[in-house]
């Protein structure tokens, strides 16, 4: 997509999906930039920020005392030398979860149409193994306002703050950012949530998109949903996440079930789903609510393609797939 034309949008109505940051959001942005990580989940990046565990249920980029990270401009995937990408020097023709973006119905992520994040790979860092799941839906705090976004690609190398050309000019439409050049200042917050519903999966949102407008208000919700749900009470260390497995794989929180005795640890069997029994310790299930209402955990279906995002069907019900 040419400059002119993300432009035009902009112009058009695409800053409307730009949230004023709600005030639970704000209130986080504001107790972590001072002060350092208390709970790094990674090594230190080439930008100084690290992985960080500081806010419950959530990762996020966080740099020295005052800072977050930079932005710098990611053009890979489909179409990785047009327009504002032409002159990228490091593009790559593909992005990390591509066979899983082709089974939503399209070749590739577009950096010019999908807000995507790239998150770096182990040994830096292990993000799945914490809980965060590729394509999870994303919250990006720039210039006042925030902005939504997936998780669409990896990096290998140590350097962090890195996002789709689209969602950079999303942030920052005044700055003419391109392939090679970024966002230098450390005031962006990156937030990626450890919500098995997160991700949005096929049905979810918009991937064949034409243009990022249509994207981003399709992932709306969604984000929405997640930023809601952020706790305020985080000023006082770290939380480490939620470990994403229990002590017996595939009976965890989320998965199908007849009987208690098919759960594991506290867990019990509600509705065919292993969950939480009131007060009774054990992981919680993840949240009743999804992108397609009716097809949640839970639900009754008859084929994976009845569940909604990444949900799959398991003896007749919307399960987790573990």
């Amino acid at each position: 997509m040419h400059s002119s034309t993300l432009f035009t949008l902009l112009a058009t109505g695409t800053t409307s999906l730009a949230y004023t940051i709600p005030a639970n959001l704000q209130a986080i942005y504001n107790a972590h930039k001072a002060g350092t990580c208390a709970n790094p989940l990674s090594g230190t990046s080439s930008s100084g920020a690290v992985f960080c565990g500081d806010i419950p249920n959530a990762i996020f980029l966080k740099g020295s005392n005052g800072n977050y990270d930079n932005m710098d401009v990611d053009c890979d995937g489909a179409d990785d030398k047009v327009g504002d990408c032409s002159n990228d020097p490091t593009g790559f023709g593909e992005t990390a979860f591509k066979d899983t973006v082709q089974s939503y119905g399209i070749s590739d992520l577009n950096a010019n149409i999908h807000p995507y994040v790239v998150v770096n790979e182990p040994p830096f860092f292990d993000a799945q193994h914490f809980g965060l799941k590729p394509l999870s839906v994303m919250a990006i705090v720039c210039n006042n306002q925030v902005w939504y976004g997936v998780w669409g690609d990896t990096n290998t190398e140590p350097t962090t703050g890195e996002a789709s050309i689209s969602l950079a000019q999303l942030c920052y439409p005044n700055d003419h950012l391109t392939g090679d050049n970024g966002h230098g200042p450390k005031d962006v917050l990156y937030i990626g949530f450890l919500d098995p519903t997160a991700v949005p999966g096929k049905n979810g949102a918009k991937w064949n998109a034409n243009n990022v407008s249509d994207f981003e208000a399709s992932i709306k919700a969604l984000g929405d949903r997640l930023v809601q749900g952020l706790g305020t009470n985080n000023g006082g260390g770290g939380t480490t996440p939620p470990p994403p497995t229990c002590s017996w794989e595939g009976h965890c929180a989320g998965a199908s079930c007849g009987s208690d005795g098919d759960c594991s640890d506290d867990l019990t069997c509600n509705s065919g789903v292993c969950g939480s029994s009131s007060g009774g310790g054990g992981s919680a299930p993840p949240p009743p609510t999804c992108s397609w209402e009716g097809h949640c955990l839970g639900d009754s279906c008859g084929s994976d393609d009845d569940c909604s995002d990444d949900f799959v069907c398991k003896s007749g019900k919307c399960s987790v797939d573990q």
